[in-house]
């Protein structure tokens, strides 16, 4: 299996080196050359499997270039009792006979990021021994919340690494801050940054493209990569989980053998729905994709429109990880709708670029509408779902989860479709428990978001994340900050070049 560029300006490269580079030098991004596929049969069986032997059958038709024990290696050192806190690592709770909840939070920071960061170190690790550079990687990382606690956790203390994460400041719940700002590990690196996600994405990004600059890293002993879901290893272990939810529900014969299902999504980043596409291009029978927004519904425009536009107001929601104008995510997405047409991925992007929007032609269109839904919520609508679903079901959802749900039911109400449906829960309610337990008993005015995760607890009987105990009372490690336009500078301090 080889890796070429959503651009078409690099040579193919492994597995491995796609891993290690995180994203291509000279702009775009990695896809592999040809998706792998299962069969109808292989698909069943895996009803009779566990996570970890999923995992197995998923990763090793895309990671090649591993040995069959290097793969099962990090898998374990992944997928353990140790890191997840439920044995099937991503459970599917019923709700009703055609909605199931997947549960993509149970690792060591509450967060779906969790499925692949806890793997994409143990990867890249692999990657590194496989190459010939004796250099220290430098791991950057733009978060808007639950990526940088999931990264720093899973790359803390691994030797020849070294992580940086950026988060905007005022971007992120105070239990997501301090998550990170009390990361332990002595190659660990917090910044906050003056400015909204997309502003620490787009620097990041651009400092991957800076050949000068990277050529200076060089220099000085150190090599960039990157753990957001730009980096290939970071979403190629996402496609795991469908394959499970699909054999949980199989199993439970809630569907049979073949039954096509709908994927509802929480989506900023783009990654984790493209990792569901993905996954059906391998032969998981999907029939809709529901990309659920929140007021920062530029992906919900493109799907209606195939205009994407960003030429438009930022809103700071009570989803925040999902306060995204600029999906990366979306380049791979498109190239691979395109059938591999770089030069229509390079001229949509150069527009972007320029202009801050593009329009895709009516052919891509056509295809997209036909598999894809764009729906999204409002705040309002976002916590009237999580007090309906609390009443309904004494099942809790998070802010990001209650998109999710609210854009399947506005899909099912005007479309009527029956399909048994999954919606991702891409993290557990304790972590934006201050808008949660507003949604279920009113406004408060409490604002210590640490006494409010034991109010919300008495009043939903949802046990605390183990992630989330003690915050409060953790050491505060990391403070630094700096403006969006100032980080190369950051990470020449950090670094201590000149």
């Amino acid at each position: 299996m080889k890796y070429i560029s959503t651009r078409a300006n690099y040579d193919l490269v492994s597995a491995a080196e796609a891993i290690r580079l995180g994203m291509v030098p000279t702009g775009g991004l990695f896809v592999p050359e040809n998706v792998p596929t299962f069969t109808k049969d292989e698909i069943y069986q895996m009803s009779k499997l566990s996570y970890q032997e999923i995992a197995y059958q998923v990763l090793e038709k895309f990671l090649t270039d591993y040995s069959s024990d290097e793969i099962k290696e990090v898998i374990n050192e992944a997928y353990n009792e140790n890191s997840f806190s439920k044995e099937e690592i991503a459970p599917l709770v019923k709700l009703n006979d055609n909605t199931y909840i997947l549960e993509l939070w149970h690792g060591p920071t509450a967060a779906f990021k969790d499925m692949a960061l806890q793997i994409l170190p143990h990867l890249l690790v692999k990657a590194i021994q496989k190459g010939d550079s004796d250099k220290e990687i430098v791991i950057l990382v733009a978060t808007s919340g639950d990526t940088g606690k999931a990264a720093l956790e899973g790359f803390k203390d691994v030797d020849g690494i070294k992580i940086i994460v950026f988060y905007p400041n005022d971007g992120v719940s105070k239990v997501q801050e301090a998550q990170m700002l009390t990361t332990e590990g002595d190659n660990t690196v917090v910044v906050s940054v003056e400015g909204n996600f997309d502003d620490c994405q787009s620097a990041v990004k651009e400092i991957f493209g800076d050949v000068d600059f990277n050529q200076l890293i060089n220099q000085n002993g150190y090599q960039f990569s990157s753990a957001n879901s730009i980096n290939w290893g970071r979403l190629v272990p996402q496609i795991i989980y469908y394959f499970g939810a699909y054999a949980y529900l199989l199993g439970d014969e809630a569907i049979e053998a073949e039954d096509k299902i709908n994927v509802s999504v929480p989506t900023g980043n783009f990654g984790n729905i493209l990792a569901a596409y993905y996954a059906s291009q391998m032969g998981l029978p999907v029939n809709k994709f529901i990309c659920a927004s929140n007021t920062n519904k530029v992906l919900t425009d493109f799907l209606k429109t195939g205009v994407y536009d960003i030429n438009r107001d930022f809103h700071k929601t009570i989803s925040p990880s999902m306060d995204i104008l600029i999906s990366s995510n979306l380049e791979r997405f498109l190239f691979e709708m395109t059938g591999h047409d770089a030069e229509k991925i390079n001229g949509w992007y150069d527009d972007l670029k320029t202009t801050g929007r593009f329009e895709i032609d009516e052919a891509t269109k056509a295809k997209i509408k036909d598999i894809f839904v764009g729906e999204w919520t409002t705040e309002e609508e976002t916590q009237a779902t999580i007090a309906q679903v609390f009443e309904e079901y004494n099942y809790t959802l998070d802010t990001h989860t209650a998109v999710g749900i609210d854009s399947y039911q506005k899909y099912l109400k005007e479309s009527g479709d029956q399909t048994v449906t999954i919606v991702d829960s891409t993290a557990n309610p304790y972590k934006f428990s201050k808008s949660v337990l507003e949604a279920l008993e009113g406004e408060s005015q409490e604002e210590n978001e640490f006494k409010i995760l034991d109010t919300l607890n008495q009043v939903t009987g949802l046990e605390i994340h183990r992630g989330l105990q003690d915050l409060e009372e953790k050491e505060i490690r990391h403070n630094r900050s700096c403006a969006s336009q100032e980080i190369t500078a950051e990470i020449k301090d950090i670094l201590g070049i000149k």
